[in-house]
């Protein structure tokens, strides 16, 4: 197979005829530094039935789509799909790899980096291309920096790869914007030899029976979202928000540590470690703004504060602050809300 190397990859998650769409928010972000770089950018999917896979791949910006298509291959089993892109990435050398921080990228990633003595950064929540100088002044140019919450979240930490290739990184879903660059972009697709790729070992491991379980929660399509942090103080007063949410036909989320103190299911759970939402109107109740909640919730168009603490971090990026107890304010906003929408 004739390649050219050093290029952007991103591996695309294949689910029921559908590419998932952290994929797809990452060659959206993959697109804009190959540019910025002057590379391509690549993809790659393995699985079953890939048929047309590249018409949902192609308009994101992608230049080339390395496509293995085995029945073996779906649903997603560790070994082959490791043993895919290590054997791959040898062969191709991308500069950058980026994969999806879900239950897939969270095995994959590490799997394929510790194969290739590269390093990875997980859950970035921002990817930009920069420069750097190490402390013996050495300079690099134009390096991926990985940027991430740090020390609890006391800090956003820049993680930099001077040396070994891949730079390769994860990202949660919801994180980066999916955006169609050209819906008549066509690239060039290259099919692989599974045989190639993988040996017969890696198929030893077969999938007999799969249940997956939706989320009866969705936050990500919901247009209002009352959120509950610790400041709620109970699990009584946590019920409130439901009541807030029902009168607005909104979505109830929480911040990590609400659902650790057991007032809501983790499914909720809004932040770096829970779902990123952009709702039209965001109301934080009780919810003092930690950095890794505000970065699954600061693109909101709307955000409202209702906190008894006037310096709370939340603040800064709200549109509105109420100052008060929210057990005495949503009270109050329930019955405003059921009066004005009769």
């Amino acid at each position: 197979m004739a390649t050219d190397k050093n290029n952007l990859i991103v591996y695309c998650e294949y689910e029921d005829g559908k590419v998932a769409d952290v994929s797809l928010e990452l060659l959206t972000k993959g697109r804009a530094l190959a540019d910025k770089l002057g590379i391509k950018l690549e993809a790659v999917v393995a699985g079953d039935n890939l048929k047309d896979i590249e018409k949902q791949i192609f308009p994101y910006g992608v230049d080339r789509i390395y496509k293995v298509e085995d029945a073996r291959l779906y649903p997603y089993t560790s070994l082959p799909h490791s043993s895919i892109l290590i054997n791959l990435f040898k062969e191709i050398e991308p500069r950058i790899a980026f994969m999806g921080a879900t239950s897939i990228g969270r095995d994959l990633g590490p799997r394929v980096s510790s194969a290739l003595h590269s390093g990875l950064t997980a859950d970035c929540t921002s990817l930009e291309i920069g420069d750097h100088k190490d402390p013996k002044g050495t300079e690099y140019k134009d390096l991926l920096l990985q940027i991430r919450p740090a020390f609890g979240g006391n800090i956003v930490a820049t993680i930099v790869n001077p040396e070994c290739r891949p730079q390769m990184a994860t990202v949660r879903e919801g994180v980066m914007k999916k955006e169609v660059k050209d819906s008549n972009y066509v690239g060039e697709v290259v099919d692989l030899d599974v045989n190639k790729y993988t040996n017969k070992e890696d198929f030893v491991v077969e999938v007999i029976d799969r249940n997956i379980e939706k989320s009866k929660v969705n936050l990500k399509g919901s247009p209002i979202i009352v959120c509950g942090g610790y400041g709620m103080g109970s699990k009584e007063n946590f019920e409130m928000l439901q009541q807030l949410a029902d009168v607005l036909g909104g979505e109830v989320g929480a911040t990590r540590a609400a659902v650790d103190a057991g007032w809501a299911d983790h499914d909720r759970q809004i932040g770096q470690t829970g779902v990123t939402v952009r709702p039209k109107l965001y109301i934080a109740c009780g919810v003092s703004g930690q950095i890794q909640h505000i970065a699954g919730m600061q693109d909101s168009s709307i955000i409202i504060s209702i906190n008894t603490d006037p310096n709370a971090p939340i603040n800064a990026i709200a549109d509105y602050v109420i100052t008060g107890k929210v057990e005495d304010v949503v009270p109050k906003l329930i019955k405003y809300y059921k009066k004005n929408s009769k």
